[in-house]
């Protein structure tokens, strides 16, 4: 019995260090939870660059020209729209826990006057800015909150999309009251947007998309986006 006993110590003692063991490598290779002020701003546009990669064309009806210049000293991304509807997609998935804040800024040139732009007549805007959550295969469950500058509606007004529904939010976050040639900066909380919006939890989203339209209207528009990117706060 005192030798059985003597076995089931040695026993014990062994993966008591065999647990140590573990649980100092545990410690050499698992890093340490990360800090908000560690975690770095994910960059989407990167325009000051002159860098438009990863963003791809998405045409409707015709096609808004979409060129990088140099304006005031700064390399921005202009949008010409002529009686045209087309955008640019840049997909990429990010974890709004960990960078819910969209940050860009953009300007515009002249207004596109609507009367109505919860019609499908008048659904153009000089400056829009979407966010996409995708549905994956079951593509009817996609949503989208979509930042305007809006003509016909007034700052912080919410009204669904006039092609796709409820699927598709508009928030006019610019209006006619607001001065052209001149840039706006933004900053959105994109994961409280877009569960105020659509309710439940969302934690990711799959992609941004710009656009200047004008196909509707039968007009003109011009608009000018400058960098964009995601942060903690």
């Amino acid at each position: 019995m005192q030798t059985f006993n003597m076995g089931i110590q040695e026993f014990i003692q062994q993966q008591i260090l065999h647990l140590a063991w573990l649980s100092a490598m545990t410690c050499l290779f698992i890093s340490p939870a990360v800090s908000a002020d560690q975690i770095k701003p994910i960059v989407i546009g990167q325009f000051s660059n002159g860098n438009l990669n990863g963003w791809s064309p998405e045409k409707f009806t015709g096609e808004t020209e979409y060129r990088l210049i140099n304006l005031e000293g700064f390399s921005v991304l202009r949008a010409d729209s002529r009686q045209s509807a087309s955008g640019l997609v840049k997909k990429q998935r990010i974890d709004l826990n960990k960078t819910p804040y969209l940050n860009w800024r953009w300007r515009i040139e002249n207004r596109l006057k609507t009367d109505n732009e919860g019609k499908k007549a008048d659904d153009d805007y000089a400056a829009r800015v979407y966010v996409l959550v995708s549905g994956g295969l079951a593509f009817w469950r996609t949503r989208a909150v979509n930042y305007v500058w809006s003509y016909s509606q007034k700052k912080d007004v919410v009204w669904p999309n006039a092609y796709a529904g409820n699927n598709v939010q508009m928030l006019a976050l610019r209006d006619r009251g607001d001065s052209l040639n001149h840039w706006y900066q933004e900053k959105r909380n994109i994961k409280a947007d877009l569960e105020k919006l659509f309710g439940g939890a969302i934690d990711y989203v799959d992609a941004v998309a710009i656009m200047t339209d004008s196909d509707n209207t039968k007009g003109r528009a011009v608009a000018y986006y400058g960098d964009m990117f995601f942060s903690v706060d």
